[in-house]
């Protein structure tokens, strides 16, 4: 399951790092492989363009800044916008303070979002496409216009 090698410590031949709950780190942070936060992180964190990298937030652990990774499970405390481009799970006692950029997301009851849900596809395109066309629909439009409402004379 672990093995060593003079790179350090890997799990199913990936590079594994790990943020202890006693510690706290100010700066922003690129990684590839998979990232675990138990402690406390000041900074965005981003991957060195790594589709498998994947990032794991502890109940414990907490992310002030932005995140943008291709895959995420959260299950404490995030305060800035995460931008997942591949799957994102928010477990029961995930708070994310800042919108949320996702292609696939799973959210267990309990998690809480305060910000925006925003799909963005499997490319940048597609949401470019969605945000020209629901500029060019008109504001007025509001449906089939209804039949005025019969007054009851007495």
């Amino acid at each position: 399951m672990f093995g060593k090698t003079e790179e350090g410590l890997v799990f199913a031949g990936q590079a594994n790092s790990l943020i202890s709950r006693s510690t706290e780190i100010v700066g922003d942070i690129r990684f590839s492989g998979e990232l675990i936060i138990e402690g406390r992180v000041k900074g965005n964190i981003s991957t060195e363009d790594d589709s498998s990298a994947l990032i794991r937030v502890a109940e414990k652990g907490s992310v002030e800044g932005e995140i943008s990774v291709p895959s995420a499970i959260i299950n404490g405390l995030v305060q800035g916008d995460v931008r997942s481009t591949i799957h994102i799970e928010l477990a029961a006692k995930a708070v994310v303070a800042g919108n949320v950029y996702y292609n696939l997301i799973e959210m267990v009851m309990g998690s809480e979002v305060n910000g925006n849900l925003i799909h963005i596809g499997s490319s940048n395109q597609e949401a470019k496409k969605l945000s020209a066309t629901s500029k060019q629909l008109p504001s007025s439009s509001k449906g089939p216009p209804r039949p005025p409402l019969k007054k009851k004379v007495t």
